[in-house]
């Protein structure tokens, strides 16, 4: 069963929905406050399926969902194989998926990414940029624009699940 995950900008709040079939249109309202059309957010899930068409990207995402949703499905086999006491394994993922989604990486995602390629060690990393990389958008969208609004906390993450 595909997996999405929406953000509500009213809650500040991500909201996990499982679909009992692929479906990269529906945009559900909020669980908790009603507002309609809640934002795609990229999941943490592998998603299965591919998108219909190669459109303009949704709202929150600098891509097109059906590239985003192509790069996490070939990922996501590489992903199962990273060593965790390999750090540049996880940077070369991060990296082919830049690449091949055409995202940009924001300043201190660029600066973390370059430490873990170096075999900085992630936990060392995460100790010394912890609060810039919570606050900062890790992608850019083209001319540099973050597509992260003004909010400086992360949004809270609800841990139920919800049918689509």
């Amino acid at each position: 069963m595909p997996m999405y995950e929406f953000y509500c900008a009213d809650c500040h709040t991500i909201f996990t929905f499982f679909s009992r079939k692929v479906n990269t249109a529906a945009r559900p309202s909020c669980p908790k406050c009603g507002r309609p059309r809640l934002d795609r957010q990229i999941s943490q899930f592998a998603v299965t399926g591919r998108a219909g068409d190669e459109g303009e990207g949704a709202p929150d995402l600098p891509v097109s969902e059906a590239r985003m949703e192509r790069a996490i499905q070939e990922l996501a086999k590489e992903a199962e194989n990273i060593r965790d006491d390999d750090p540049r394994q996880a940077a070369r993922l991060m990296r082919k998926f830049t690449s091949m989604t055409g995202m940009e990486l924001g300043k201190g995602m660029t600066e973390a990414l370059e430490r873990m390629e170096s075999g900085e060690d992630p936990e060392k990393i995460e100790e010394e940029m912890g609060e810039l990389l919570e606050t900062e958008d890790p992608f850019i969208m083209q001319g540099g624009a973050s597509r992260r609004k003004s909010r400086k906390s992360p949004p809270y993450r609800d841990t139920t699940l919800y049918e689509l």
